[in-house]
């Protein structure tokens, strides 16, 4: 298979998780300004789950342009990491509908933590299949980065009980760390040219 079917059928599905969240999105009763500040904490975890979703699709999209060919294994990584990112739309909904309660700041958290394991798991299999000596390998070395999403996700989860405005905010720096999408791969696949 190639590449690029690979690509198609995974940008469908974030394309539907991200219809499916704005979809919850439900219209005010009223006209007035009123009438919206009961939205904003449904409005606000739709504005960071976007951010995360559109985060998730573009660094898929480099991650997939380090691929020589599609295994088995990079198959199933994949929809993985798409299981864990469909389950969003369910995590934004509870916690802006709750405004950010404990419970539903811990469920996001682990959410998120669980699509970062898949997108390291992802990235190993990419790199398994091209060898040591691949284009991602190069890139990304002993992502850093991912490790820190990580440990800010595991922190995020543990204190959502004590200060569950830590654990959002901890999620928007996370967002922000990622927001810009990873140019050690745009490097590396630069120099392999």
């Amino acid at each position: 298979m190639g590449k690029n079917r690979l690509e198609a059928f995974s940008d469908g599905v974030l394309a539907i998780i991200i219809t499916i969240m704005v979809l919850e999105l439900k219209v005010p009763h009223g006209d007035g300004l009123e009438a919206l500040k009961p939205l904003l904490p449904v409005f606000l975890s739709y504005v960071l789950s976007f951010v995360y979703v559109g985060i998730y699709w573009n660094n898929h999209h480099h991650l997939l342009h380090t691929v020589r060919h599609v295994t088995a294994p990079i198959l199933w990584a994949n929809l993985h990491l798409l299981f864990w990112l469909s389950l969003i739309p369910f995590a934004t909904g509870w916690m802006g509908e709750n405004r950010f309660t404990a419970l539903t700041a811990a469920v996001y958290g682990i959410l998120m933590f669980m699509a970062a394991i898949a997108y390291t798991i992802l990235s190993k299999a990419i790199i398994a299949a091209d060898g040591p000596s691949s284009v991602l390998q190069q890139a990304v070395g002993g992502d850093v980065q991912g490790k820190v999403s990580l440990a800010a996700y595991a922190t995020a989860i543990a204190v959502a009980y004590w200060v569950s405005w830590l654990s959002m905010a901890l999620y928007v720096a996370v967002a922000l760390i990622w927001f810009i999408p990873d140019r050690r791969i745009e490097r590396a696949l630069r120099s392999e040219r």
